[in-house]
């Protein structure tokens, strides 16, 4: 249930508090004072679009604070999914706070349990906790999916038709599925043959990680082989003599020194170095150490020689490097390529454009159509089963609210499956022996009537609803029934009423009263619970327009017939 809302700067009241308890509240006011601004407030902390008209003139921005009472454990779920908080105490509803924002400028912000959250979460909120009924929302009754939602909610197959849309959902992918492979057929298997072809050339060539980098390297080094050959084999034959790599003596400049090799020269010079002299033992065993190290570069550097690749290699690099730059047509390297081609086989796999796939996938689409079938035929049943009964108890409703009709519900097949099943619902309005769409004949008073009706039926309990003006276009007799109707729901639920009739305010557990204060330069309006006393004014204003005796007292009948007529409601 609300507990309270705190209004700041909405219209014409620039600052009110309103304390709401369980049963029937009535809020009444003169014409002009701000009684839908409280509707309004209510709409805002519902998640819906907020207007920077609505904003206080001179104000920069207006704010609503709500205090909801709720055990509902989707708010709670709600609520822990934001990180919000709940002021719980054991056995007690907790208490969930909620609050808008609206700015001059048009800017929205919505907080709720603490967090700020987007409008649409309050939406989800308020679906758990509050209903709201204006002239709005009377007209959307004429839409003839609500009617559809308002049979099933009547006759409990809200879950049917919630596992009919599964159902649905599934088909319909399904059946997007095979139109969109069978259309696509050719395209796809011209992919399909594209791909091979290129995954052939792949393959063909092979490429390595890295090949084209590598090759490059080598190929750059054999143009420059033979001088690199020469130069080493220079150093070499200075270092150990004249070489033989690869079939022939390497010489180069080395031939030309006249004289021996290094290593040669420093055995010599050891050889010379004997005697007792510690000092030159010294030296000639460094010079070994010299020609170890000569020995041992000598030894890698014929390595190096060897390793040099053949210049008749060159050819054969030539020609795999030019194989390699076909590859460019898929990517700018030979990585490239090779991820190119792992994708490609995975698209490859992904693509089957056989018949069997196809067929396979046609008995899918039969197989989920079928299930989603059998479950509408059975929600078409229970509709049909329901529509009678349901005409029956809106028509006796309507009845007792003093309109001389009844209400009918015509269900027609529908040519293909439908977002909520297999029909078409349409509420007809049987007056005088005429029967007509309800969307084609009935007056707002109608409307309000059996939007009322619709409510009282299928009622369930611990709800807040709210009702602006359910009761225009309507008086007399009616008017008490719209009353006591409205106070037989708040056995079940809280249930808040913007009105205008005495008949239907003299029902409240509680009365709120919107009073208008207007000066030379503004008009605002605050919001405050009458005492029992002033109710009785308030009921004797909205009689006669002004207060008198005869008006108080009819007042006070009224108070009376409606105490004694809820009296009757709380004894069953």
């Amino acid at each position: 249930m609300l507990n309270d809302i705190h209004i700041r700067n909405l219209g014409v009241i620039e600052e009110a508090t309103a304390e709401f308890s369980t049963g029937l509240t009535v809020v009444t006011g003169e014409t002009g004072a701000g009684k839908t601004m409280v509707v309004t407030s209510l709409r805002l902390l519902s998640g819906h679009r907020a207007e920077a008209s609505r904003v206080r003139a001179g104000a920069d921005k207006a704010v609503v604070e709500g205090i909801f009472a709720t055990k509902s454990a989707k708010v709670a779920d709600l609520v822990e999914e934001i990180g919000g908080f709940m002021d719980a105490t054991e056995g007690a509803p907790a208490e969930v706070i909620a609050s808008r924002t609206v700015t001059a400028a048009g800017r929205s912000r919505a907080h709720l349990a603490g967090k700020a959250v987007a409008a649409a979460v309050l939406g989800q909120f308020a679906g758990h906790v509050i209903t709201i009924h204006g002239q709005n929302d009377q007209l959307r009754l004429l839409d003839p999916a609500r009617q559809l939602r308002a049979l099933d909610t009547y006759a409990g197959l809200r879950g049917e038709v919630a596992s009919y849309k599964e159902k649905r959902r599934v088909w319909q992918e399904l059946d997007r599925d095979l139109r969109r492979r069978t259309e696509a057929r050719r395209e796809l298997a011209l992919e399909t043959e594209t791909l091979q072809r290129a995954l052939e050339t792949i393959d063909e060539i092979d490429p390595q990680p890295g090949e084209d980098e590598q090759l490059k390297a080598d190929i750059t080094r054999l143009q420059d082989a033979d001088e690199e050959r020469a130069s080493l084999g220079a150093a070499l034959s200075a270092l150990d003599g004249p070489a033989d790599v690869g079939g022939g003596e390497l010489g180069g400049d080395a031939a030309d020194l006249g004289a021996a090799s290094a290593s040669e020269l420093i055995g010599q010079a050891q050889a010379q170095l004997t005697g007792p002299d510690p000092k030159v033992q010294e030296l000639a065993q460094r010079l070994g150490e010299v020609a170890g190290q000569i020995s041992d570069i000598a030894m890698e550097l014929g390595q190096v020689l060897l390793d040099i690749p053949d210049p008749d290699a060159l050819e054969g690099m030539l020609q795999r490097q030019a194989e390699l730059r076909e590859l460019r047509k898929f990517a700018v390297d030979v990585d490239g390529a090779i991820q190119w081609r792992d994708r490609a086989r995975q698209r490859l796999e992904q693509i089957d454009v056989s018949g069997d796939a196809l067929d396979k996938l046609a008995e899918q689409v039969e197989r989920a159509r079928a299930e989603m079938m059998d479950i509408g035929k059975r929600l078409s049943t229970q509709r049909a089963s329901a529509a009678e009964a349901f005409a029956k108890d809106v028509t006796r409703e309507i009845r007792g609210l003093h309109m001389s009709a009844a209400v009918e519900v015509e269900i027609n097949s529908t040519a293909e499956p439908g977002p909520e099943g297999l029909d078409e619902v349409e509420f007809q309005l049987v007056q005088g022996g005429h029967r007509t769409a309800l969307a084609a004949s009935a007056s707002g008073g109608e409307l309000s009537r059996v939007m009322l009706a619709l409510e009282v039926i299928m009622a369930g309990s611990g709800r807040t609803m709210v009702f602006d003006e359910v009761d225009a276009g309507v008086g007399g007799k009616a008017a008490v029934e719209i009353g006591r109707r409205l106070a037989a729901l708040a056995t079940k639920n809280q249930v808040i009423v913007v009105t205008h009739l005495p008949q239907v305010a003299a029902f409240a557990d509680a009365h709120l009263y919107v009073a208008k204060a207007a000066s030379d330069a503004t008009v605002s309006s605050s919001v405050r619970t009458l005492s029992e006393e002033e109710r009785v004014e308030e009921l004797s204003r909205m009689l006669a327009g002004l207060e008198s005796d005869t008006g108080r007292a009819h007042a006070e009948e009224l108070v009376a017939m409606a105490t004694d007529a809820k009296r009757r409601l709380d004894e069953g």
